[in-house]
């Protein structure tokens, strides 16, 4: 991801302040740059390197200010560094991530001048709904979009969203973006680039984590480092799609697939008797079998072959790099 000072977005796609009720300037206050150095022998290091790159959006809990961001920003996170709209950087701690959401929560170290945000709910965004999309940097890293799709969505590994946003144009930096009504509540996070078929046509689009899924959580997260719920039994899986087939795209090393045998290529075929051919009816039939631990019997095709594979399940934060708590 390039430095936050080396690009700007068009002045066409830009907010302008005329359009807007609200004082844009204190929005672009309220996001900071998120750059992190994580763990290179820890377990996200190969698919997202060591260094990264995001925004992250200045939020109030009851006691403090915190940082709000897209999780796989600040996983097994070494050092975190936050930078406001003026320049000026803080230290900060990784505080949380809820796995199920998203959410990755951020503590500063030092004062970081910077206002937070008031949050409002999703829920009142209708399609077509204008929308900012806010990265740091201020006016120059922020465009005007649209919601154009809110609908279930499935990641490869192994997480699902029952709903959620999708606006375009897309941002070119995506990762923990602000997403604000024009009223200048936050609505969302910025998760990924993705494309969106409409009416036969592709659209490059940004997906955002609805903000409505953090007030359960927040305090939870806030307290304990993750959220009370019981943990979902994972795989340690990274599947794809493929018509009506769900195929074995990637294995974590030494995690409960690899360990039972399953191999680059399988096709999963059924769940505990229950066929298969969708992401999300693959993710909740195996999240419906129990909590983290229970045993997950998949059948495999392998070729011409067909396979049972008996998997001991287990909590993902469990082989993750876990933060020091402030």
């Amino acid at each position: 991801m390039a430095n936050s000072e080396q690009w700007e977005l068009p002045a066409a796609l830009r907010p302008q302040q005329s359009r807007f009720d609200i004082d844009l300037t204190a929005i672009y206050r309220s996001v900071v740059l998120v750059h992190t150095e994580a763990s290179a022998d820890g377990y996200t290091a190969p698919f997202l390197g060591t260094e990264r790159l995001g925004s992250g959006v200045v939020i109030r809990s009851a006691e403090r200010k915190l940082v709000l961001t897209i999780g796989y920003l600040i996983t097994e996170a070494e050092s975190i560094w936050l930078t406001n709209l003026d320049g000026r950087v803080v230290e900060a701690a990784p505080m949380a991530y809820d796995q199920a959401s998203g959410f990755g929560l951020v503590q500063p170290l030092g004062a970081l001048d910077a206002p937070a945000i008031e949050r409002g709910s999703a829920a009142k965004l209708a399609l077509g709904d204008r929308v900012l999309v806010v990265g740091q940097g201020g006016e120059g890293h922020s465009l005007e979009a649209q919601l154009i799709a809110r609908r279930e969505f499935a990641g490869y590994w192994e997480y699902l969203l029952d709903e959620a946003l999708f606006t375009a144009p897309p941002h070119p930096q995506w990762g923990g973006t602000a997403l604000v009504g024009t009223d200048g509540l936050l609505l969302g996070i910025g998760s990924l680039f993705v494309q969106e078929s409409m009416a036969q046509e592709g659209f490059d689009a940004n997906m955002f984590v609805p903000i409505d899924l953090l007030e359960p959580v927040l305090e939870d997260m806030i307290e304990l480092g993750r959220p009370r719920r019981t943990a979902r039994p994972w795989l340690g899986l990274y599947t794809a799609e493929q018509a009506d087939h769900i195929m074995v795209a990637g294995l974590t090393r030494d995690g409960p697939a690899h360990r039972a045998g399953v191999r680059l290529g399988d096709v999963i075929v059924e769940v505990a008797g229950h066929r298969v051919t969708s992401l999300p009816q693959f993710f909740r039939s195996v999240w419906n079998i129990g909590a983290a631990g229970v045993e997950v019997p998949l059948k495999l095709l392998r070729g011409a072959d067909s396979l049972h594979a008996l998997l001991q399940s287990a909590d993902r934060e469990d082989f993750l790099k876990k933060p020091q708590r402030h």
